[in-house]
């Protein structure tokens, strides 16, 4: 029977083969999901979709059969298929949210339940790695004494005061307390980073375990509402199925018969989510045997501590003590994406172009981001010290980082620049704020001019010929002044610009005009290099996105690419957020 039909991939980006999946799965009343992938049945030869369905990473959505095709059996040939390609993305199981009718079938194609809410289903094809957390768990409980047990569950995006108050406060009315740390990457700070800032922040605590977490935790970024009647009920359906999973594999397997269970959650006065996930905690878990304690929040000068916040403001005296080099490292990535993701941009790699890069793209860049990320946080963590590190360890450090880069890029030089000088600022600044609980322009500069000057001059480089030939200063001539220009103009031209239009932009020209950049200077020579900083000055003065447009194509033209100013943008944005409120 098979033999009649084919299966297609369709392009959802494609506007009209969505508006097509958007009124097929309409027609089924269900509406289109975030998907990475989506894949539709057809009569040969034929444009009609008689069944469709997606994956997002390993989880199947958007499913729907045609009303008179639902017993061809095409939606085992539909599912069948959607597993398959996820094993040959890599993901060795699957999983489903679906509406609690569709349990018998989804059991027929070897789907087992998780969790169940009123309105959903959370299924998966095999237990194989849900049964070896629950062992995991359960050989961690047997670690720990007493029968009253603890359970707190937390994000840490990052791991701040707050956190540590609430496992302190929970710790203190339990013999045992386990912490649970979100598994999902769907934070500014990766995951793995998570995890150690809240091992680190628990270590000196003797009845506290911090766990790793798992791929059933459900958040309202991951589950799908594509088959609730109402979106709005999609807040209570994710919050019951998470708890659901709390209840039939966290707790049984964090306590032992006779011991006791509570679990603990900071109060919320702002974030209605949260608020209402504690508020359903406080419904559901009792009768289910689970206690449930709301903690009153730290506050900070009248206002609570949060992570949000910390992530809004960079307020680092938000953070517990040993989070610091996680928030420096990935706030100095954060810049390097900011200054990638600007558009447009003259001769640089933007979201429009590649500027005048004919071996980069934006996918490579963020990979190099992603790849030079830890060793800012290693580079960071040296400063959190009396001294300043030594010179040779951070040489060393830098050339791993070099190393990675280029391993990740295949051998191209992507971030050379910037792992130079966002290293040296992520030492400087953690430095100043284990000294002064801030950071300090002055301290700042101070930390940077003494660790450049002990750094030896690299020669037969691109930036040594170009200094040597047009007498001009190189990264670490700008880093042994401590980045002056930085200091003196381009940040007090950001912050004038602020409220203006494209202030990031703005900054970016400004930063061209007035920095001798060793890149134009490469690939243009004086003459070239002297009119790209009169154009960009130009067009700061008569500011438009079609003047920078032109002025991007007369770059690509001359394969000119202001790469050491793109630097110096991400510094100066890093440096903004950093001493914002000094």
């Amino acid at each position: 029977m098979n033999s009649e039909f084919e299966i297609r991939s369709l392009n959802v980006k494609d506007r009209r083969t969505r508006l097509k999946v958007e009124a097929f799965l309409a027609d089924n009343d269900l509406r289109l999901d975030t998907v990475e992938q989506y894949f539709g049945i057809f009569r040969l030869e034929e444009d009609d979709i008689l069944a469709a369905g997606g994956l997002y990473h390993d989880i199947i959505k958007c499913v729907a059969v045609r009303q008179d095709m639902r017993e061809e059996r095409l939606f085992n040939m539909l599912v069948s298929h959607l597993m398959s390609v996820a094993m040959q993305n890599g993901y060795f199981s699957t999983k489903v949210y679906t509406k609690p009718e569709n349990l018998d079938i989804f059991n027929s194609l070897g789907f087992k339940l998780i969790a169940q809410s009123p309105h959903a289903l959370f299924m998966e094809n095999s237990l194989t790695e849900l049964n070896r957390y629950k062992a995991y768990l359960a050989a961690e409980r047997s670690k720990a004494t007493g029968s009253h047990i603890g359970l707190v569950i937390m994000n840490a995006n990052p791991f701040t005061k707050g956190h540590r108050y609430l496992v302190e406060q929970a710790s203190a009315q339990v013999n045992h307390l386990f912490v649970i740390v979100v598994k999902e990457n769907l934070s500014l700070f990766d995951y793995r980073y998570r995890l150690e800032m809240v091992t680190r922040g628990c270590s000196d605590l003797a009845n506290v375990t911090v766990l790793e977490g798992s791929d059933y935790q459900i958040s309202a970024a991951t589950f799908p509402t594509y088959f609730l009647k109402q979106v709005t009920d999609a807040t209570d359906e994710h919050i019951r199925l998470d708890l659901d999973v709390c209840l039939r594999h966290i707790a049984p397997n964090l306590t032992a018969p006779g011991s006791r269970l509570t679990r603990f959650a900071g109060s919320e006065p702002t974030d209605p989510l949260t608020a209402r996930y504690n508020q359903l905690m406080r419904q559901i878990l009792p009768p289910q045997g689970v206690d449930f304690v709301e903690i009153p929040r730290l506050e900070q000068n009248g206002q609570a501590v949060s992570a949000s916040a910390l992530r809004n403001t960079y307020d680092l005296t938000l953070l517990h003590p040993t989070s610091l080099p996680y928030a420096i490292g990935v706030f100095a990535a954060q810049a390097l994406r900011q200054e990638l993701d600007l558009t447009p941009k003259p001769g640089l790699i933007d979201h429009q172009d590649n500027g005048s890069h004919g071996d980069m793209n934006h996918a490579l860049m963020l990979r190099s981001i992603r790849t030079i990320e830890p060793y800012l946080i290693q580079l960071a963590d040296m400063g959190c010290q009396a001294e300043l590190p030594a010179v040779p360890d951070i040489i060393r450090c830098g050339l791993e980082a070099e190393k990675a880069m280029l391993a990740a890029t295949g051998g191209i030089n992507t971030h050379k620049g910037a792992i130079f000088s966002l290293g040296l600022f992520c030492i400087a600044a953690a430095n100043s704020f284990y000294h002064l609980q801030r950071v300090s322009p002055q301290l700042l500069q101070a930390a940077i001019k003494t660790m450049a000057q002990e750094i030896p001059s690299a020669h037969d480089t691109h930036g040594a010929h170009v200094r040597q030939q047009y007498r001009v200063k190189g990264a670490l001539d700008l880093a042994v002044e401590g980045y002056c220009q930085l200091f003196e103009q381009w940040l007090p031209f950001y912050r004038q610009h602020i409220v203006d239009d494209h202030p990031q932009l703005r900054l970016l020209l400004h930063i061209i005009s007035t920095l001798d950049d060793n890149n134009l200077y490469h690939r243009g020579g004086e003459q070239l290099a002297h009119e790209a900083q009169q154009r960009c000055a130009q067009v700061l003065q008569d500011f438009s996105i079609e003047n920078i447009q032109a002025l991007n194509d007369w770059m690509k033209a001359r394969n000119l690419s202001p790469g050491g100013s793109a630097d110096m943008l991400a510094l100066t944005l890093f440096a903004a957020h950093l001493i914002h409120n000094i």
